[in-house]
């Protein structure tokens, strides 16, 4: 018997890396997924390989059940047909988990409106209109997971002077500030819909997960890098704030190793969380 039998889940993202490893073990665990993302061919996207198809394939062929919707989630109206969509094909939803995002590392003096635009409209904003959207039928069977992939870029790099420090090779500026936005939404939303049985979280990688893009961006080496964690290790812990009791997990802004660490879920831990501590929204 899975964790998530019977249970209808979507995640964003779920083309390549940790939306895919979400994705399938959700499937393995019962669910049945709706796998939302641009990309759904392989070529779709120009630079990594990935697609919603491969990654259906992929939880069809293990015995699991899902679809692949495609979404440009920085549009509003693509948001609510995913849902639409979802609701037609499995009914409805139980879980979300928002995973998608884009990312530019560029310095904010490089950086255009149109690209900043995009990237907060498929980050903070897309999870604001999804959630919104799945809270109805959350409300009406008293319960539900929200799960939000956060970072650790949301940590920041503390206050000045910053004489004798190197520009970041990875500038991260944006990004970091989306990250943060998520992890206060994510606290805000949680106490909000608490009385109706609905969790809402914040998850982040305790160290660099190792992905078609981090690999492409140079910021691991591999699945051998001592710095790095697998993407299933943060499958593992979405998993985890999915399934756990509401008074457990909820509103809470954690770590991937971390919180399998606490739970017992595994037996030994490092990384943002566990050797250093995370955002102040993970400390409260």
């Amino acid at each position: 018997m899975g964790k998530l039998d019977s249970k209808v889940a979507i995640v964003t993202g779920a083309s390549r890396g940790i939306g895919k490893a979400i994705a399938r073990l959700f499937a393995a665990e019962g669910a049945k997924v709706v796998c939302a993302a641009r990309s759904l061919q392989e070529g779709d996207h120009r630079l990594f390989a990935g697609s919603l198809t491969t990654t259906v394939a992929e939880i069809k062929s293990s015995g699991g059940s899902a679809v692949a919707i495609p979404a440009d989630l920085s549009r509003e109206e693509s948001c609510i047909q995913l849902l639409a969509k979802a609701r037609e094909v499995f009914g409805p939803i139980d879980v979300l988990v928002n995973n998608a995002a884009v990312s530019y590392f560029i310095p904010i003096k490089d950086m255009t409106t149109k690209q900043w635009d995009i990237s907060w409209a498929t980050g903070p904003r897309a999870i604001f209109i999804l959630c919104r959207g799945v809270l109805p039928e959350m409300i009406e069977r008293g319960g539900g997971a929200i799960v939000n992939i956060s970072s650790s870029s949301a940590i920041g790099p503390g206050r000045g002077p910053y004489r004798g420090k190197e520009t970041p090779a990875h500038p991260s500026s944006k990004y970091g500030a989306e990250k943060a936005a998520i992890e206060r939404f994510t606290q805000g939303l949680a106490e909000e819909v608490y009385q109706y049985g609905i969790s809402v979280t914040a998850l982040a990688p305790s160290q660099v997960v190792v992905t078609p893009g981090t690999l492409y961006f140079g910021m691991t080496t591999g699945a051998d890098d001592p710095q790095a964690e697998s993407a299933e290790m943060m499958a593992r812990a979405a998993l985890l704030l999915a399934t756990e009791p509401l008074d457990k997990v909820t509103g809470r802004a954690t770590y991937s190793q971390a919180i399998l660490k606490e739970f017992g879920w595994i037996a030994e831990a490092r990384g943002t969380g566990v050797d250093h501590p995370g955002t102040g929204y993970s400390q409260i």
